[in-house]
C-alpha cells in the first residue's frame, strides 16, 4: 500500500486535538461486511488501547440489512449518526437478495450514492500496490511487477453517469453523462495535491476522442495544471489504452485521475492486479485542505474496494485487511494519527511476513499458512500491541 503520507490533514495536530474523542459510524452492511467489520472493530480496540486514543462507535443498519428492517438503504436514524460523526467507516452492500428491487431502491443506490451527495464526499482515493510478499497472488507476471508497484487512483464521486438523469422506456433507456466546471476543477486540484506529496505525476483518464464530456474533462484539467501545478508531470491516456497500460507497466504510473464511472472500473482493476481486491482501502472525502472544503463540515467515508461477496458471507474465509486498512486512512486522513497508522499497516506487514494468508491470496506456496477472517485480525492485533 502507498504510504499515506500522499494523504496530506487539513489542518496541524495540537496537544488539544489529541485529546478529542474520535466519533465514528460504523455501518458494517451486508455480505462479509459484518465479519470484517468486527475485525476492525478489534484493530481500533487495540489502537486505543496503545495509543490512548478515545474513540465512541455508533453502530446502524445499512443497505439490504436496513432495506429488511426499515425498508429503505438509508434510514433517517442511519443518517443522523453518520451526520454527528466525524467519520465514516463502511463495510459493504449488496447481495441477490435485493437485485429484483428497482434500480434507485437496491442498496448499492440507496445507500452510498445518497451518502456521498449529502456529505458532498466528491473525491475517492485508491491506493494500489503489490507488497513482496504477496507478489505470487498477483496475476501479474513478476517481469512486469519488478521490485513492486505503487500507485493511486483519484476517482471524482459526485458527477458522472452516476447522478445524471436517467431515463428508461419500453424500446430505448439513457444515462445522462454530466460534468460543471467546478467538479473538475476540484478532483483535479485533489489529484494534483497528491502528486506534489509523492512522485509528481498525474496521468489524466478519459474518452476524449469521442466524448464531449470528456474534452470538457481534460480542457480544465490541463487549465489547472498549467496555471497551479505547472510543476507537475500531466499526461493523457483515454480509459480503453489506460486499461491495457496499467496491466503491462504498472510502475509508470503515480496519480491516476478519472471520472466516475473510469474512475470506478480502473480502481478495481488496480486493486485486483495488486494480488486481491480484499486487501485494498479506499478513502471518499470532501477535500484535503481548507481551500477545497470551506464552509463545508470536513467528512470521510472509509469503504474497502471489494464488494459484500455474497457467495462467502458468513463462511469466515473473506480477508479482513482491506477493511482494517480502512481504519489505517481513517486514523490519518480524519484524526491526524499517523503513529496509529504506521502501527496498522506495520502490523498486517508482520502478519504477512509471517505466511499467514485467507484464501484469497493463499497459493499453497512454502511457509504459508491458511487462516480464517478472525484469525487474520487476531494476528494483526497481536502484532499491533506487540
Amino acid at each position: 500500500m502507498p504510504s499515506l503520507k500522499n494523504y496530506p490533514p487539513s489542518h496541524k495536530a495540537t496537544a488539544d486535538s489529541a485529546k478529542k474523542l474520535r466519533k465514528i459510524a460504523i455501518l458494517a452492511g451486508d455480505g462479509i461486511g459484518p465479519e470484517v467489520m468486527t475485525e476492525a472493530k478489534k484493530v481500533l480496540a487495540a489502537v486505543s488501547e496503545k495509543f490512548k486514543i478515545e474513540f465512541e462507535l455508533k453502530e446502524s443498519l445499512v443497505g439490504g440489512a436496513a432495506i429488511d428492517s426499515f425498508g429503505e438503504a438509508l434510514p433517517a436514524e442511519t443518517l443522523k449518526i453518520c451526520e454527528e460523526s466525524d467519520a465514516i467507516l463502511f463495510g459493504s452492500v449488496g447481495g441477490e437478495k435485493w437485485n429484483s428491487l428497482p434500480p434507485e431502491k437496491r442498496p448499492e443506490v440507496g445507500a452510498l450514492l445518497p451518502l456521498r451527495k449529502h456529505f458532498d464526499l466528491f473525491a475517492n482515493i485508491r491506493p494500489a500496490g503489490v507488497l513482496p510478499m504477496l507478489k505470487n497472488s498477483s496475476p501479474l507476471k513478476p517481469s512486469i511487477i519488478g521490485d513492486g508497484f505503487a500507485f493511486t487512483v483519484v476517482r471524482e464521486l459526485t458527477g458522472d453517469v452516476y447522478f445524471g438523469e436517467k431515463k428508461s422506456e419500453k424500446d430505448f433507456a439513457s444515462d445522462l453523462m454530466i460534468y460543471h466546471r467546478n467538479e473538475v476543477q476540484r478532483i483535479a486540484r485533489v489529484a494534483f495535491e497528491l502528486a506534489r506529496n509523492s512522485r509528481q505525476k498525474v496521468t489524466n483518464v478519459d474518452k476524449a476522442n469521442v466524448l464531449a464530456t470528456s474534452q470538457f474533462w481534460r480542457s480544465i484539467v490541463e487549465e489547472i495544471h498549467e496555471k497551479e501545478f505547472p510543476e507537475i508531470e500531466l499526461d493523457h491516456l483515454y480509459i480503453d489504452n489506460a486499461t491495457m497500460q496499467i496491466l503491462v507497466r504498472p510502475n509508470d504510473f503515480d496519480i491516476v485521475l478519472a471520472g466516475n464511472l473510469f474512475g470506478d472500473i480502473l480502481s478495481d482493476e488496480a486493486a485486483q492486479i495488486s494480488g486481491s481486491i480484499g486487501l485494498q482501502a479506499s478513502a471518499s472525502i470532501n477535500g484535503i485542505n481548507s481551500r477545497d472544503i470551506s464552509g463545508i463540515k470536513r467528512m470521510g467515508l472509509f469503504e474497502p474496494m471489494g464488494g459484500s461477496a455474497p457467495n462467502i458471507a458468513g463462511k469466515g474465509i473473506a480477508n479482513p485487511i482491506a477493511q482494517i486498512r480502512c481504519v489505517g486512512m481513517m486514523l490519518e486522513m480524519s484524526f491526524e494519527e499517523g503513529d496509529a497508522t504506521s502501527a496498522i499497516e506495520n502490523a498486517i506487514l508482520k502478519t504477512l511476513e509471517n505466511g499467514l494468508r485467507t484464501a484469497d491470496i493463499f497459493t499453497g506456496s512454502a511457509g504459508e499458512q491458511k487462516v480464517s477472517t478472525a484469525e487474520m485480525g487476531d494476528s494483526i492485533v497481536k502484532n499491533i500491541l506487540a
